[in-house]
């Protein structure tokens, strides 16, 4: 049974979001509860469902994917069958690390990751433009990132 989240409840989200590595202790002092509560909430928002995972932020530069691109695309149709088919294509494209589906003119926006502008252009016309279905494409290259938060807890 889900329970409505109180402001320790919101500050222990806060904290593990911004590192879910350390320790009972430090988060409990953090967050103003000593050690055994702390950690039952944290278990009682894992067996909740707020917190889904643990995971290590990486760095895409570092392991070589310095470039990333943002990609809409329109299908030809919005029929079951052919959001499927694109979707399962996409999962099968390491170089789409984030895909959404979409409201507005575009049906989807993917972000991709590769070396360069070379590889984006081979992976453009040789893998995406040929997915069945795909009517167009716009792309957007970022120049940097602003801000990251990977949840809205407030």
């Amino acid at each position: 049974m889900q329970h409505e989240l109180d402001d320790i409840d919101q500050r222990i989200l806060a904290e593990l979001q911004k590192d879910g590595r350390q320790t009972h202790q430090d988060l409990s002092a953090r967050v103003g509860l000593s050690p055994s509560p702390c950690a039952r909430r944290i278990k009682r928002l894992e067996a909740d469902g707020y917190v889904t995972g643990y995971s290590a932020r990486i760095d895409q530069a570092k392991v070589g994917f310095p470039f990333s691109v943002f990609v809409s695309v329109r299908l030809d149709q919005q029929i079951d069958n052919r959001l499927v088919s694109f979707e399962r294509e996409v999962t099968n494209c390491p170089e789409i690390v984030d895909c959404w589906l979409m409201t507005g003119s575009f049906d989807y926006l993917l972000q991709v990751a590769v070396r360069d502008l070379h590889e984006f252009e081979r992976f453009l016309t040789g893998r995406l433009t040929k997915i069945p279905g795909v009517a167009s494409l716009e792309s957007s290259v970022p120049i940097r990132r602003v801000k990251y938060q990977a949840v809205r807890l407030r």
